[in-house]
């Protein structure tokens, strides 16, 4: 028999046992809401998508290379209940592994998981950190520049995209829309304007 998955709160405590740098906490927190979105977009089972999404990285920071991540992660997955198709999808979002990405939860894990990180970028560079405030268009011309978020893959971006089926576009704005609707949490939600620039009336 198939084994339970482990819950969202057990998954987020796992989470946070092993990664302690807020910014890595909240990407997994924008691959999870990302991964909700689509997963409510193709009538798939949203819970399960959404624990993917959080957990997909969760051994990244003890485990920071290619050599080990997310291979030496694994063990603690089976060793906390995580079923075998979980695992696999984990391990599909790693190219080095060399595991086809055969369902629509693999290929969209892979889809969502540079870009995610890629649009959070943006959002903090512009004047409002705010992601609500990030369009398709801006992140295309910040990847026109080699220099920013230099680590993420351009190629990557786009042909896992082409894998789900999806035009570029419009899966850069869904994922902004995702991530939006999530923004508090994801430390994406804005800075206020600086009253002291504020004319009085």
């Amino acid at each position: 028999m198939e084994p339970t998955l482990p819950d969202r709160d057990a998954t987020w405590n796992l989470v946070t046992e092993f990664i302690q740098s807020d910014s890595l906490r909240r990407h997994c927190l924008a691959v999870e809401t990302a991964m909700r979105a689509y997963a409510r977009e193709f009538d798939e089972p949203e819970e399960p998508w959404g624990i993917v999404g959080l957990v997909h990285d969760y051994d990244y920071e003890v485990h920071p290379t290619l050599d080990e991540h997310p291979e030496a992660g694994v063990p603690v997955l089976r060793e906390r209940g995580y079923p075998e198709w979980v695992i696999r999808a984990i391990r599909s979002h790693a190219d080095h592994l060399d595991v086809a990405r055969e369902t629509r939860l693999e290929k969209t894990l892979a889809a969502v998981d540079e870009l995610t990180g890629f649009i959070a970028a943006v959002a903090l560079v512009r004047p409002s950190r705010a992601v609500a405030d990030v369009t398709a268009q801006s992140v295309r011309k910040k990847m026109k520049d080699k220099a920013f978020a230099r680590a993420v893959s351009r190629e990557d971006m786009v042909h896992t995209a082409k894998a789900l089926g999806i035009d570029f576009d419009e899966h850069i704005g869904f994922v902004i829309q995702a991530m939006t609707g999530n923004a508090a949490a994801l430390g994406l939600a804005g800075v206020e304007p600086d009253s002291a620039i504020t004319p009085s009336s």
